[in-house]
Order: C-alpha cells, then sequence, then structure tokens
C-alpha cells in the first residue's frame, strides 16, 4: 500500500507531501487545480515515462518519491531481494529524479535502478508463471493497461471461478513439458560436436588417471625429495645428535649416570632425595628412546640418486596438471570426478534422449487431460462472471452496455492451460461485441473495473487502486452506489479515487482537497487533509458549486452520516 508521496518540482507542484490511510482515499478540487499532475507523478511511480519538460520553470530537477508497506506482500520482497535490494522494515521507497538535459535517475531503497525494473516491482503486470498482483493499479482515460490485457483478464476469471490452484499445477507440469525438449535439443545437438567433446574428454580423464593420484599426495611428494635431497646432512646430524646424548664420554647420559650414582649413595641419608631425583630417571630413558628413533629414522632415509629422480619425474609430471586442472590434487580429482560424469553422460545421451521422450509423452498427455478440465472449469466461471458484472453495471446506471467473458479452446498449448479468454463489451443489443481495448470512454472502463473488483473479490496481495473518472456522467443514487463500492473494495486494501461527486466523496476513510495557490510569478498546486468540518464545506462545494448554502451545508453532512 503506498503509505506517502512526496513530489518537488514537477510541474506546477512546488513541494507536496501527502500522507495516504488505508481504505478510500478521495482526491477533489477544481476543475483545473492539478488533480491530473498528481495522478501524472503517481504514473511516475509506477514506471511511467518520464520527461524533462515537466520540472517546474526555474528548477533544475523534478523528484517524486513513494513510500510502499510490504508487510503483506511477500512476492514484492521476494523480487527485491533477487534484485539484491535490502527492504528494511518491509518498507519500499521509490525515488525518481528528472533532471534538465539530462536522462532521469532511479532509485529502489536508496540503490540506483532501471525502468524495466521499477516497473516490475511496481507497475501493472501479469507473470504468466503464477498469480501476480501489481502494486499499484491505475484506471481511467489514459491509464488502463491492465483492463487492456488478455492475460489480466485470464487471471481474473481463475481467481474469480476457483481455478487458480490447478492453473498453477498446469503450469509447473508445462514449464517441465518445455525444459524436457530443451534438454533434448541441447543432448542432439551437433553429433560431430559431441563426439569431439567427447574424445577430448577422455584425453583429459586419461591423462590425469595415468597418474593414479591419492589426495595430498603432491604434499608428501614435496616432503620426501626435500628428505631425499639434503639425506646426508640429516645423518650427520643423527650421528651428531647421538654423539652428544650418549656415546662421548661427557654426553648427556655420561654426565646424568654420574649424578643419579651420586644421587643413591646420599639417599641411604637422606631418603627423599630418591624423590627428587625421579625425574632425571625419567629424563634418561628419554635420551635413550630419542636417540634411538632418530638412529632408526636417519637409516631409513635413501640417499640412492634413482630414487630422487622418480620422485622429482612424479613431481613434475604432477605440476603439469596443476597447470590445467586445478593447484592441487584435490582440485585435479574433482575435475576427474566431473569429467566422468560427463563422459557418461555423453556415452549414454541416447538413453537419456529415449527417457526425456518418454516423460514427456506421460506429461502431454496428462497436461491435455488437466487444460481440458481446466477449461470446462473456466467456462462454467465465464458465464457466471459475464452475469454478475452485468449485475454490477446495471446497477451502475450503464444501461445498454453488457459484459461479455469470450473463452475459446486452443488447439495448443500454452502455459496457462488451453483456454484463451478476452473480456468484451456491447453498448447496445444492436452493437458488435468488442475488446475493452476499443472501448473509448475512460469513465466507463474505471466502473467496469469497479464492477469486477467487487464480484471477483481481493485477492491475498493487498495493493492501491487508483481510480479516475469512475464518476463521470453518474449521479444521484449511482453516485452513491459508486461510493458504495469504491467503499468496499478499500476493505483490507486501498483505493485513491479521484471523484466530483459528493455522494462518493461521502464514503471516504480520508479526503484530501487539491488547489492552486497563485504565487508571483507562477502557480503553485496545494494539497491538504481535510477533517471533518472542511469535509462538510468540500462536499457542500461539490453539491451547490463555489456559493455554499444552508441547504447544501445540511445535505453535506446527511450524506456523511449516510455512509458510515
Amino acid at each position: 500500500m503506498l503509505l506517502e508521496l512526496k513530489v518537488s518540482n514537477f510541474a506546477i507542484i512546488e513541494n507536496l507531501h501527502i500522507t495516504f490511510k488505508d481504505g478510500l482515499n478521495i482526491l477533489s478540487g477544481e476543475t483545473g487545480a492539478g488533480k491530473s499532475v498528481l495522478l501524472k507523478s503517481l504514473s511516475l511511480l509506477m514506471g511511467g515515462k518520464g520527461s524533462s519538460d515537466t520540472i517546474r520553470t526555474g528548477a533544475t530537477q523534478a523528484t517524486i518519491e513513494g513510500s510502499f508497506d510490504l508487510s503483506k506482500r511477500p512476492d514484492v520482497m521476494t523480487a527485491l531481494k533477487d534484485m539484491g535490494i535490502e527492504a528494511d522494515e518491509d518498507i519500499l521507497i521509490v525515488r525518481r529524479v528528472l533532471s534538465a538535459g539530462d536522462k532521469s535517475k532511479i532509485y529502489l531503497n536508496g540503490s540506483l535502478s532501471t525502468l524495466g525494473s521499477l516497473r516490475d516491482v511496481v507497475a501493472p503486470l501479469v507473470e504468466l508463471a503464477g498469480h501476480s498482483a501489481p502494486l499499484i493499479e491505475m484506471t481511467g482515460q489514459h491509464e488502463n493497461r491492465n483492463l487492456m490485457s488478455k492475460a489480466y483478464h485470464m487471471d481474473l476469471l481463475d481467481q474469480y471461478a476457483g481455478t487458480w490452484d490447478k492453473r498453477l499445477l498446469f503450469t509447473e507440469k508445462y514449464n517441465r513439458y518445455h525444459a524436457i525438449f530443451e534438454e533434448i535439443k541441447k543432448l542432439e545437438s551437433d553429433a560431430k560436436q559431441k563426439a569431439q567433446r567427447l574424445d577430448f574428454l577422455i584425453y583429459q580423464r586419461d591423462e590425469i588417471a595415468n597418474l593414479d593420484l591419492s589426495p595430498g599426495e603432491d604434499q608428501e611428494l614435496e616432503i620426501e625429495v626435500k628428505k631425499l635431497k639434503n639425506s646426508s646432512r640429516i645423518g650427520a646430524f643423527a650421528d651428531s645428535a647421538e654423539a652428544a646424548l650418549y656415546t662421548d664420554d661427557d654426553s648427556a647420559i655420561s654426565r646424568l649416570n654420574v649424578v643419579l650414582k651420586r644421587g643413591a649413595e646420599l639417599a641411604s641419608l637422606d631418603p627423599q632425595i630418591a624423590a627428587k631425583l625421579e625425574n632425571l630417571e625419567q629424563a634418561k630413558a628419554l635420551i635413550d628412546e630419542s636417540v634411538y628413533e632418530l638412529r632408526q629414522y636417519a637409516s631409513k632415509i635413501d640417499a640412492d640418486p634413482q630414487r630422487l629422480e622418480e620422485v622429482e619425474g612424479r613431481l613434475s609430471e604432477l605440476r603439469k596438471l596443476q597447470k590445467k586442472y586445478g593447484t592441487n590434487v584435490n582440485d585435479i580429482l574433482k575435475a576427474l570426478m566431473e569429467m566422468e560424469i560427463e563422459i557418461s553422460n555423453l556415452q549414454n545421451s541416447d538413453v537419456k534422449v529415449e527417457s526425456l521422450k518418454k516423460e514427456a509423452a506421460v506429461l502431454l498427455k496428462e497436461l491435455e487431460t488437466l487444460g481440458t478440465d481446466l477449461h470446462k472449469r473456466r467456462m462454467k466461471g465465464a458465464d457466471l462472471l459475464a452475469d454478475s458484472v452485468g449485475a454490477e453495471l446495471l446497477d451502475l446506471n450503464m444501461k445498454g452496455v453488457t459484459f461479455h467473458v469470450n473463452i475459446e479452446k486452443t488447439t495448443e498449448l500454452t502455459s496457462t492451460g488451453m483456454s484463451d479468454v478476452e473480456f468484451l463489451s456491447q453498448t447496445s443489443a444492436k452493437d458488435v461485441k468488442r475488446p475493452l481495448a476499443k472501448f473509448a470512454s475512460g469513465g466507463e472502463l474505471s466502473r467496469i473495473l469497479l464492477s469486477l473488483k467487487r464480484v471477483v473479490g481481493s485477492s491475498n496481495q493487498p495493493r492501491t487502486y487508483l481510480f479516475d473518472e469512475v464518476d463521470t456522467g453518474v449521479s444521484g443514487e449511482t453516485a452513491e452506489k459508486v461510493g458504495r463500492k469504491l467503499k468496499t473494495i478499500g476493505k483490507g486494501q486501498q483505493v485513491i479515487c479521484v471523484t466530483h461527486l459528493p455522494q462518493v466523496a461521502a464514503f471516504g476513510d480520508a479526503h484530501f482537497f487539491i488547489q492552486k495557490s497563485p504565487q508571483k510569478d507562477s502557480v503553485a498546486m496545494l494539497v491538504s487533509e481535510l477533517k471533518q468540518k472542511d469535509r462538510v464545506q468540500e462536499i457542500a462545494r461539490l453539491i451547490s458549486g463555489e456559493k455554499i448554502s444552508k441547504t447544501s451545508l445540511a445535505h453535506a453532512e446527511q450524506l456523511l452520516v449516510e455512509a458510515k
């Protein structure tokens, strides 16, 4: 839902800040006060094209900023996350900056974005792969993109007929069906290229496999080379260590033996001396053990030049593989495993193709059965939808206008089933049925959408509806019905409605007044939220014009009471 709108230096708007409410928000004002400018600024938040011509005279840039509550729109939150855009506290702030002589800039939560991304997130759109509702849906003479879309017609029909879950199942199977043929196409592509790839992979595999590597072997070989190259130094160290610790007359063991012998002699005089010498006994044992292990280790080091040559040769072969397949043996072995899998896939591609074709054949039968059932359910729903919308239009005094849902079964599968759905209208019994795209009046289109929303009901994805010209050509009792229907749609969602009718304005949960304010060299637009007393005055003005009478004031108060 749209929480706030801030506009600066846009057309006749110098600085504007509106805080919208849940439910029905009414916009009213004198003719020419700038309501169309306000709607144009909202259309820019939806991804409309901006122009430097709309920058206020004397300013270098215009800014339009809107904040949206996404707490009940996880689909939009997911879309933002996929774009790498954070949405802290479930808020989306859209900011558009129009600059003179420069391209406009778009920001989503402070991140520089594109017009396409903005439209994907905010503007009216329909994703055929799943249910998607726009954050803002605008209707009126110039903004009927959703109502013009056959895909949107299909969405509304499925929502009304209760066929959405079946459609999602169909779409899932349809996507898998097409993915299978993409996989088959890939497997069957250029047999020569496949054979060359297979030969190349087998060569690489054998090059690695012939070396019969083991994990961590590169490190082991490096250590062994160092040992073999320095075997004489290691042997000399072992000899000198043995002499210093064990064999020399003045070795550590000799000295320890002297100390231990003298200590044993004194132990008869002081028994505690023996306890103090226990650590030296352990030290003697440790020296004996260390000397033995060092001698054994040194004796096992082979100084054979032939062995050194073998180890260096294997390490050289390993280095060549590292340049091609990875920085260490583990990476090389991982590359080998991936080659084995690809080789197996290529060698068994024919078997895989046959398996995929069988899966596709089963899926096709399932799709045809599911698509036929889906179409039958839609046909039943289409008749009921047309009758219900027709009754709503009659209630809105659109006499002679009939609403039709044209549905035909397609010969080819689409992602939504086997149905072609289009909403049609007929202005009289003698007139031909025409697509809504060729329906001339923006006001009548708005009332058709109003009727559809009443009949279909709200989805579980709340959004903002902008109604412009919905009250064109209606008055009296019909106007009251329009207001009541707008009020109903606003429950759990948000409706922003531009109106000239007091009967409609009285149903608003919030009422904003738009007026022009003459300035020294220009004109500015002001918008203010009306409190109860001011609302009575404005509704009275809508009733009687500029000359407000006691009668019009009393009538305005009565309308507000009746609308509660």
